[in-house]
């Protein structure tokens, strides 16, 4: 990468010490001193003056040399008083003329030249700080940075986990490669494209991956780019974006974070300021102005298209929506596959198992579970990257960094202990729960004492009343457990109860799967994950009804509390054996207590 130097001070002061002496330099080699009439006649007599040229005024002339090595002629000035002045030169025989000589040249090179080291040192100036920051002869231009053919080397093949979206988008590079297959029969391509999805799903480098199938010139630049403190630059920079796209089409202009340019006009507007709704206008212009046939298609990512202004999204501007979602199982092994092709990995690293342990993660967290996976397998001094430091990486990336030095005094590290065993058994106790692959009480993260890992065999989409009830019983498991053993409650649950409340609420207001508050969504209306646009709406109802809500939540709350602590009951010898072990090993696997529980 090209190292940039900063603009000094110095370069300045150099400069000024420069132009001073050199303008010494020539003022003392083609300086011109002026005497006194009488000095003028007493050289004359003394026979020291060379040469002279007379005006009506002035005498300018030169003096004789005195004969040593390093004289030179002196340059005089004077002026004149005495009319008869020729007389007196001819008795002396000194040369003289009628005119004045010009001094121009001298002149110029005094003055000019300074002035054209000032004008470098500015120049230079300028030139460091147009690559520092944008400068006032650049404000208007766009900040796109352009991958030609040659610099793109991605391809469908480095994206996965996402092939309904690249489905979608092969349409797209056979319009780039041949356009005429679907000018012929009147088709048109989509104005632009829209990827909406979670972050870290792959989105950009989806974009990157069509240009770089299509072989096609890229420009990539974020929403915030466009937006200045200064009115009307975004809407400039836009029409030079543009300007410059119709240039080298067929090409892909890909703007990330449009939610940053396109927010909804009218929202979230401060004192007035309408620069960011000036370059959305522009834009929207650009759409509908731009010829779809020359081969310039508009890619753009956002993870909110809720708050997009719908102007965006109607038909003709961005009128592909496709959607990046999180990948599933199979997803998530070709993501992982993708990454280990740079990682040394033993040869039985089985990446089905990995996905099935890392439900709801991206394309991003994936990326970065290997990379911490080979972090530690470094750190240990290992060779190859093996499943013992994958799943360290994924218990760091869930629960964050052990914290093996923190001191915990007995009676806490034993509550939290019971705390953790109650999760387990109770999750291991009920139908339909995520197997409990791990119990540790080491310290994790900022506020973790212990966690109870459980990995869910395969994805999700829909749960049952009876598996929400179990998961309630199972985050209630802890605080069960701490009350039986020790006859009182600790802070620790806190997080449980708020994910239990959560859970019991959304059964209740969302769900409808309370028999007395009824079929009824009460819920307030949430923002459309992705495609959908509006403002959330508050859904009103009576104080009676609030208050029914309530006590369903609680009643659901208290009849899994207490059938946590039934379970619990039942094992409590289990319980307790389990402890000692915990308390021993600070980690024990979800088989080994299961194999306590007897199978």
């Amino acid at each position: 990468m090209e190292k940039q130097h900063k603009f000094s001070i110095w370069y300045v002061l150099i400069g000024i010490w420069i132009v001073l002496i050199l303008q010494n330099f020539i003022h003392s080699s083609f300086a011109i001193k002026t005497i006194p009439y009488s000095r003028f006649l007493q050289l004359l007599k003394e026979n020291k003056v060379a040469e002279v040229a007379i005006t009506a005024n002035q005498i300018q002339g030169k003096l004789k040399a005195d004969g040593t090595e390093n004289s030179r002629d002196v340059m005089f000035n004077t002026v004149r008083v005495d009319p008869e002045i020729s007389n007196l030169l001819d008795q002396y025989k000194v040369t003289f003329k009628g005119e004045i000589e010009s001094t121009f040249l001298k002149e110029l090179i005094s003055w000019v030249f300074p002035m054209l080291v000032f004008f470098g040192i500015w120049m230079l100036f300028m030139k460091r700080m147009a690559g520092q920051q944008t400068g006032f002869m650049t404000l208007g231009k766009n900040k796109a940075k352009v991958y030609m053919e040659s610099d793109l080397n991605i391809s469908f093949q480095d994206v996965a986990g996402v092939d309904e979206a690249k489905q979608e988008l092969v349409e797209v590079i056979d319009f780039l490669k041949e356009p005429k297959k679907f000018t012929e029969l009147g088709g048109k391509m989509p104005r632009g494209i829209l990827l909406v999805g979670p972050p870290g799903t792959g989105k950009t480098l989806l974009a990157k991956a069509v240009a770089g199938e299509s072989h096609v010139p890229f420009f990539n630049l974020s929403g915030s780019e466009f937006v200045e403190m200064f009115v009307g630059l975004g809407a400039a920079r836009v029409r030079d974006l543009f300007a410059q796209a119709k240039l080298k089409a067929p090409c892909i202009i890909f703007i990330d974070e449009l939610d940053a340019l396109g927010k909804a006009r009218g929202i979230g507007a401060v004192g007035g300021h309408d620069e960011r709704e000036q370059t959305l206008n522009q834009l929207l212009v650009e759409l509908d102005g731009f010829d779809p046939q020359l081969g310039v298609i508009l890619m753009a990512a956002t993870n909110r298209p809720e708050i997009l202004d719908p102007a965006l999204l109607r038909p003709g501007r961005f009128d592909r929506h496709i959607l990046v979602d999180r990948p599933d199982k199979n997803g998530r092994e070709d993501i992982l596959k993708v990454h280990l092709k740079g990682i040394t990995t033993v040869k039985n690293l089985d990446t089905e198992k990995l996905a099935a342990m890392t439900p709801g993660m991206v394309g991003a967290d994936l990326a970065n579970l290997v990379n911490e996976a080979a972090l530690l397998a470094v750190r240990r001094n290992k060779k190859k990257v093996g499943m013992p430091e994958f799943e360290e990486a994924i218990e760091r990336v869930m629960a964050g960094l052990e914290k093996k030095n923190r001191l915990i005094n007995p009676l806490e590290k034993q509550t939290v202990a019971y705390h953790e065993l109650g999760h387990a058994i109770v999750a291991l106790s009920l139908p339909g729960t995520d197997p409990v692959q791990k119990i540790s009480i080491i310290p994790r993260g900022i506020a973790a004492l212990g966690y109870t890992m459980q990995v869910p065999t395969e994805d999700r989409f829909l749960m049952r009343k009876t598996e929400l009830l179990n998961k309630i019983a199972t985050l209630l498991g802890g605080r069960a457990a701490e009350e039986i053993i020790f006859g009182d409650i600790s802070t620790g649950a806190h997080n449980d109860l708020a994910r239990a409340t959560e859970i019991a609420q959304s059964m209740v207001k969302e769900y409808g799967m309370s028999s007395k508050v009824g079929q009824v969504y009460f819920a307030q209306e949430k923002k459309s994950r992705f495609l959908l646009t509006g403002l959330e709406g508050a859904v009103e109802y009576s104080d009676a009804t609030a208050q029914l809500i309530d006590s369903e939540v609680r009643e659901i709350i208290s009849e899994q509390y207490a059938r946590a602590q039934k379970i619990l009951q039942q094992h409590k010898d289990v319980m307790e054996k389990a402890a000692l072990l915990l308390l021993e090993k600070e980690k024990i696997e979800g088989a080994e207590l299961k194999s306590l529980m007897g199978g």
